[in-house]
């Protein structure tokens, strides 16, 4: 797992044993970036599930001013923070704690990345949490899975690109 472009682009992060946590691919990372561009460039992030930081980081890298990583589990936090102290970044956040806690507290993001564990629903419950006004205007909301995209009341499913099993699905504000 790599930084692929920005200011930590080549920088290598660590990553977990064994197979319960399961980072974003450097395959369908590029893709996502790849959508995203140059919006990334000024924007506030929430990286829900954060696991390693994967996916936050490679926003620092492409010039985010600002992300917030969240996660339950002190393994998680461990090596993300270990990740943010081998690239050496600057402007973000970390809070320890179950997403539903994360997604009541004040303020908006341009961009939530949200990757829980595949097995379970937490990814449409916390888009409904999402529809509630976590979103800016131009935000949109990043869902990881294998399965369909949830349609959400406030919230509009407006693409969904599929690499091998995982699809990502976009949301936006209706």
């Amino acid at each position: 797992m790599r930084v692929i472009a920005g200011k930590y682009r080549g920088k290598k992060l660590a990553s977990f044993q064994g197979m319960d946590i399961r980072p974003t691919s450097d395959r369908v990372k590029e893709s996502l970036f790849g959508i995203l561009s140059d919006r990334i460039v000024g924007a506030s992030v929430l990286d829900l599930f954060a696991g390693s930081g994967n996916l936050g980081i490679e926003c620092l890298s492409r010039g985010a001013s600002f992300v917030h990583f969240n996660d339950l589990a002190q393994t998680s936090i461990d090596v993300l923070k270990k990740n943010l102290d081998s690239v050496r970044a600057t402007g973000y956040t970390i809070s320890k704690g179950d997403f539903r806690t994360c997604l009541t507290q004040k303020g908006a993001y341009d961009f939530i990345f949200i990757d829980p564990p595949y097995a379970s629903d937490y990814g449409q419950e916390a888009l409904c949490l999402i529809a509630r006004g976590k979103l800016t205007d131009r935000g949109i909301a990043i869902f990881e899975n294998e399965g369909e995209g949830a349609q959400i009341e406030g919230l509009e499913l407006f693409d969904t690109r599929s690499y091998g099993r995982t699809k990502l699905h976009f949301y936006r504000n209706v």
